[in-house]
């Protein structure tokens, strides 16, 4: 699989930034103490600024503002499946002046606005190509364990890793992840163009359809079906069922967790008891879709009910494993979420755009409304400003999609799903590494303690 030299890629530099630490205490005179405090959220923040800047909600140019970008990040966000929280931080930090650890959690309540909106739309409409659903629950099975037993690794390397080390991450996550869809997009758009030719030396049917098959087909249903049907048809409500019960098992133990002094033995199993919760999902899964895919080549079918254009195999499943756990890892430990990895990720193993933006959207729901449960529990937000701004991306999402889709349609190139969610990732990169070199270089004047924190004292 291609993804694989991407993963490559990704730990090498990862880990070269981690080695680096070392090096640089090395040359860093000794008795600094650390004084940055790194809860579990992206940006750290000096002790003396630990207090909460909450804004009052009134008219002005920055709410307004603030409006703006949330509506453009939310309907980019959505339609290419990552979100937008590397834009929305950015955005409530220096816009509206709320502090970090404020900003990542009212982020969090926009990407699940936005996302459950997006959600609503899509359940709405048919899949680009065949009789089956457009979120594929086989693919968010597959994957939400992984993601969200990723998150909470993330979340504790968040503790212990300095600042300048999450922002060089920043850049070598969001840069790689961005370029290679953006080269996936030209890739895509090449073919639609050669499709394109070809459906116009077509001959066409009696029934008046193009005599000619592609994947990469935008939205044309087979057949007309009212809004209430295609949503009862793409609900899987058992399988949305499991993952409502997941959802509801992590936001226990993670209050439960929250509760306690840190690094105490119940604090260590609460931890634990995720991995075979998560496990026990992702496994069930994994044995459905070895099943199906072994059934199929016995019989000689090239079809696959999943989405991913792979062969489930015990190799690849352990692989989609590992991805899963290190984009949720990634996601924790950058407060993204994980849809950063996971929408690319659905690309590279074949998913079609239409199909990767839904069921990315449809896991970050699940992933991000568990933050913000935590985070409403935990006070960490103003509930008015929260409100407003979820307001504003429940509406972007929505006519994001409808209008992103009509714009498919037209086009006939769904390659544009591609290069939007190549675009929020780049914007991610540029935002969040100009703030965080420049925060950085700040630490580094000020003679800031620049290894590694404690886990359970930095809690």
């Amino acid at each position: 699989m291609a993804t694989k030299s991407f993963v490559v890629y990704l730990l090498t530099s990862f880990s070269v930034a981690v080695l680096a630490v070392f090096f640089i205490n090395n040359f860093q005179n000794g008795g600094f103490e650390p004084r940055y405090s790194t809860n579990s959220n992206f940006l750290q923040l000096p002790v003396g600024s630990q207090t909460k800047i909450w804004p009052e909600l009134k008219f002005g140019w920055r709410p307004v503002l603030a409006a703006v970008i949330g509506f453009l990040g939310s309907a980019c966000g959505t339609v290419g499946g990552v979100g937008g929280g590397g834009i929305f931080v950015p955005m409530l930090t220096l816009i509206v002046g709320f502090d970090t650890k404020s900003a990542a959690a009212i982020s969090k309540c926009m990407i699940m606005g936005a996302s459950a909106s997006s959600v609503w739309y899509n359940l709405r409409v048919p899949h680009p190509c065949r009789e089956v659903p457009i979120i594929d629950y086989d693919l968010a099975l597959l994957f939400q364990p992984m993601l969200m037993l990723g998150i909470t690794i993330g979340v504790s390397l968040s503790i212990v890793f300095p600042y300048w080390l999450i922002t060089v991450l920043i850049i070598i996550l969001f840069l790689g992840t961005s370029s290679r869809s953006f080269f996936k997009g030209i890739k895509m758009w090449k073919e639609e163009t050669i499709l394109k030719k070809a459906r116009e030396e077509a001959t066409i049917n009696s029934h008046g359809e193009l005599a000619i098959n592609t994947a990469y087909e935008p939205m044309v249903p087979k057949e007309e079906k009212t809004a209430l049907q295609l949503m009862t048809f793409n609900l899987d409500l058992k399988r949305v069922l499991v993952l409502f019960l997941l959802w509801i098992i992590f936001l226990l133990l993670q209050v439960f967790k929250n509760n306690l002094v840190a690094c105490s033995p119940l604090y260590w199993v609460l931890i634990l008891l995720q991995v075979p919760v998560a496990l026990a999902v992702f496994l069930y899964e994994c044995l459905k879709l070895y099943k199906e895919s072994k059934k199929r080549r016995l019989a000689g079918n090239p079809i696959s009910v999943c989405e991913a254009d792979i062969e489930w195999s015990v190799t690849n499943l352990v692989f989609c494993a590992f991805c899963g756990i290190l984009g949720g890892t990634v996601g924790g430990l950058l407060g993204s979420g994980g849809g950063f990895i996971l929408g690319p990720l659905l690309l590279e193993i074949g998913v079609i755009p239409q199909v990767a933006s839904a069921t990315a959207t449809f896991v970050m729901m699940f992933s991000s409304s568990l933050s913000v449960v935590e985070f409403h529990l935990l006070k960490r937000f103003p509930i008015p400003y929260a409100l407003f701004l979820m307001m504003v991306s429940v509406v972007a999402g929505f006519w994001g999609q409808f209008f992103i889709r009509k714009v498919i349609t037209i086009l006939k190139r769904a390659s544009i799903i591609v290069f939007i969610l190549s675009g929020v990732i780049f914007a991610s990169a540029l935002t969040m590494g100009v703030i965080g070199i420049e925060k950085s270089i700040t630490m580094i004047q000020n003679h800031e303690f620049m290894g590694f924190l404690d886990f359970c004292s930095s809690q």
